[in-house]
């Protein structure tokens, strides 16, 4: 399983922005619900890594959480409630998160796990592609919202949505890298599985 604990970076200047990520959390579908694990953390489980690598990214975009990803079991059956789960995955998740608050690392994301190398390449990769989404301008944005990647004949609509030019959404869709960091999304849940592969 993929356990993420997801610190905000400052709670005294940025205020409480729990509530908004975990509205920003509630379509990954997860073993255990994201939810405030304790003051201004959140912690979830999720059994596909390509979920781990979304709900990472949805942190990171906003440039307020440490986010942690620990790879390993977590003891079944498992609680109702994510503040009372324990095993493996939780404690790699906490190593994760504590190694990101005294680093200064630009793009806040760690990844710990029984294969450490392996763990490594997941968390460069994630951190490449964390710093492309933590890039992006607003407008961008409102642009990237709209799409759905892997789905041709889109910025069309999405320009007319916006009362832009089909031109612009082609522009900002280049700008943004959002192409190349869909293709990079299977290489780190990929890498991601292959911590959980060898035991």
């Amino acid at each position: 399983m993929f356990t993420l604990t997801i610190n905000q970076t400052d709670s005294r200047r940025d205020g409480d922005r729990v509530p908004q990520l975990l509205k920003d959390l509630r379509h990954i579908p997860a073993r255990l619900d994201f939810d405030r694990s304790v003051e201004d953390e959140v912690q979830g489980i999720v059994d596909c890594p390509h979920q781990a690598v979304d709900a990472a990214l949805i942190a990171l975009r906003s440039g307020l959480w440490y986010v942690g990803i620990g790879v390993g079991p977590v003891n079944e059956p498992l609680p109702n409630q994510i503040k009372d789960a324990s095993g493996h995955g939780l404690v790699y998740a906490r190593r994760a998160v504590d190694r990101l608050r005294s680093s200064k690392d630009r793009v806040p994301v760690a990844v710990e796990g029984p294969l450490a190398d392996v763990a490594h390449d997941a968390e460069a990769v994630l951190r490449l592609l964390g710093h492309i989404v933590r890039d992006r301008s607003g407008a961008e944005w409102r642009v990237l919202d709209l799409l759905t990647p892997g789905v041709r004949g889109q910025q069309k609509a999405v320009a007319q949505e916006l009362g832009i030019t089909t031109q612009a959404v082609s522009k900002a869709v280049a700008r943004a890298q959002w192409n190349e960091e869909h293709a990079a999304r299977p290489a780190a849940a990929r890498l991601l599985g292959l911590i959980l592969e060898v035991r």
